[in-house]
């Protein structure tokens, strides 16, 4: 009586996973062809931090009040900026980012009052290289990476 018993659970078990099977074989797939599709990244996303453009002059918000930089705890950014003549206020000239030490925590973004820095949307970054990390926001502001 045990070994009717065992087949027919066995079958039973069998039909209910091949059921399961073919109800998940018909569903449309999650996977990404990754190199040729890319994810949507949601609003709330942090990548690493970034410089906002301001629209009227065309070149960075930021005023150099160094707030973001004071208020890091991983102290990975830097920034300088000089003096012009005609111009009011300080004009930045460097501002680096050493991702590798950032955690990531918003601090920067919260502390500055001007609106000059986001977060990016950049989720894609490998490289074996650690220098690749160090990013000169500015540059990357103008378009050249």
């Amino acid at each position: 009586m045990p070994y009717f018993s065992e087949i027919y659970t066995g079958t039973r078990s069998l039909f209910v996973g091949l059921g399961i099977t073919l109800k998940e074989f018909f569903k449309k797939s999650v996977t990404l062809q990754y190199p040729h599709e890319h994810l949507e990244m949601p609003p709330r996303f942090r990548g690493h931090i970034e410089l906002i453009k301001d629209t009227e002059s065309g070149m960075a918000k930021c005023v150099c009040c160094g707030m973001c930089q004071k208020t890091c705890p991983s102290k990975c950014i830097s920034l300088t900026g000089e003096k012009r003549e005609g111009v009011k206020g300080k004009v930045l000239t460097s501002y680096i980012l050493d991702f590798t030490t950032c955690s990531l925590c918003g601090m920067c973004v919260e502390s500055c009052k001007f609106g000059a820095i986001t977060f990016s949307k950049d989720y894609n970054l490998a490289s074996t290289r650690r220098s690749d990390y160090v990013f000169d926001l500015l540059k990357r502001l103008e378009g050249k990476k």
